[in-house]
């Protein structure tokens, strides 16, 4: 086991690594700062929306996001990560500017729909970037605290920068959709200054290094046996699952129903979405608060069940333990999100598609998160909330501790055989899935000795 269970030096982060994570906090921020997502829905009503347009939208984009997610998983890991990056960034920004050109129907779906590509491009790459960017500076022990950081940093400039779109509206009404685009520009700037990792680094993912030889689906193919390979790896992103959607449910579907279910006025609704993002920047800044007595997993697995029942609990306290809940249900979820990225990049097999990987663990994500959102949908039409918010909590209670002992009856992957009469380069591709997997560590509990970014 290594010498985080207990005290001691992490390794001092060289410049290389410092503006890798500089650059990766401006990408975070600048491209996930979309102006118009508090305002999206009165803008297309304004634009002569119907309700039904609207939300069928919506559905189109969620499905596209799936659907993109292997291939450009896959393009990432053949063209480099950077190289990704710089492409998603290229179609945020032309995205953004579709509802100022086109403000209709076919000019919303085009927007969305690009949205997705834009996203699913950067949502493997960026953290294979990172990671793997701070691997070959020797800073690795960094990364926990820097994909924290960075998220943290993403959620407080959504607090200072969403009140201001009211005011900016009044002024110029398609300013939120230029404001973004001009943000997405600057996460191109962010992309191109990385710099690049040497190929021969023997920590470098795939991603990362620079373009692949061989065929996408070679590609897909070692992810697949990855996958295969690992039950350690597979286990952790079904173990994921759980963070992502209830949080994704309660924020995007639940936290308005839930609170006019306690007669919160809409009218507070902003400045309770605004401390339950704070409670969230502050604790994905600071993941190494959580005890190091307990391994990364079994974290997930506890944080997990707090989530649903923070959730549960909504339905039993006033509006004040209502709002208390939210923001520690928040809060929760920004201790997770870090430690989970960790987790399962930790897990990957050295040599293997990096990007491609983390782009099906987010296609597990968001898909149980779509059957999660219809299945909430009937609830909320029957009227049940309170049933739902009970029953999720059940499964999760459930569901968390099987899984749980399933992790601990299966270790990280040991390095495989090569199969028998492969040659070249599929020789090359089975011994990369073959490598073996790094134990996962405990989380850095001195990490906030660290030196700052």
């Amino acid at each position: 086991m290594t010498c985080v269970w207990r005290r001691c030096a992490d390794p001092a982060m060289t410049p290389a690594a410092r503006r890798i994570i500089r650059l990766n906090n401006g990408f975070q921020l600048l491209f996930n700062l979309l102006w118009w997502m508090p305002v999206f829905y009165a803008y297309q009503r304004a634009a002569g929306l119907s309700d039904g347009q609207i939300f069928g939208i919506q559905s189109i984009y969620y499905i596209a996001f799936c659907l993109f997610e292997i291939p450009t998983g896959v393009v990432a890991d053949r063209v480099g990560a950077r190289n990704c990056l710089r492409a998603g960034a290229v179609v945020m920004t032309a995205a953004n500017m579709v509802p100022v050109l086109a403000p209709s129907y076919t000019g919303f779906l085009v927007h969305f729909l690009a949205i997705a590509a834009g996203r699913s491009l950067t949502s493997g790459a960026a953290s294979a970037c990172l990671y793997d960017g701070l691997r070959a500076e020797g800073a690795d022990a960094h990364y926990l605290r820097a994909e924290g950081t960075a998220r943290a940093l993403g959620l407080a400039a959504k607090v200072v920068c969403w009140p201001l779109v009211g005011p900016l509206m009044s002024v110029a009404h398609q300013s939120p959709y230029v404001l973004s685009a001009a943000s997405a520009a600057g996460s191109l700037g962010c992309a191109l200054a990385l710099p690049r990792i040497a190929a021969g680094d023997p920590g470098a993912g795939a991603g990362t290094a620079g373009p692949r030889s061989g065929t996408l689906l070679r590609d897909t193919g070692a992810a697949l046996r990855a996958l295969r390979s690992s039950p350690w790896l597979a286990l952790l992103m079904v173990q994921g699952v759980a963070v992502f959607t209830l949080s994704r449910i309660c924020q995007v579907n639940l936290f308005q129903p839930v609170l006019l279910e306690h007669g919160i006025a809409e009218s507070s609704h902003g400045s309770v979405l605004a401390a339950m993002t704070v409670a969230e920047a502050v604790a994905s800044a600071r993941p190494q608060w959580l005890s190091a007595r307990l391994s990364p997993a079994a974290w997930v697995s506890l944080l997990s069940v707090a989530l649903a029942a923070a959730l549960a609990g909504t339905t039993v306290g006033g509006p004040w333990a209502v709002v208390g809940l939210l923001c520690a249900f928040a809060a929760i979820t920004g201790f997770g999100y870090p430690v989970q990225r960790k987790l399962i990049n930790d897990a990957i097999p050295k040599g293997a598609p990096r990007a491609t990987l983390l782009s099906v663990e987010s296609i597990v994500d968001r898909g149980v998160c779509a059957v999660a959102a219809v299945a909430a949908g009937a609830y909320l039409a029957a009227g049940r909330l309170d049933a739902l918010l009970w029953q999720s909590a059940a499964v999760t209670c459930v569901l968390m501790p099987a899984l749980h002992l399933a992790l601990r009856r299966v270790t990280p992957a040991t390095a495989a055989r090569a199969t028998p009469g492969t040659h070249g380069a599929e020789a090359v591709s089975a011994k990369a899935v073959a490598q073996p997997v790094e134990e996962p560590v405990a989380l850095p509990v001195d990490e906030g000795l660290a030196p700052h970014p």
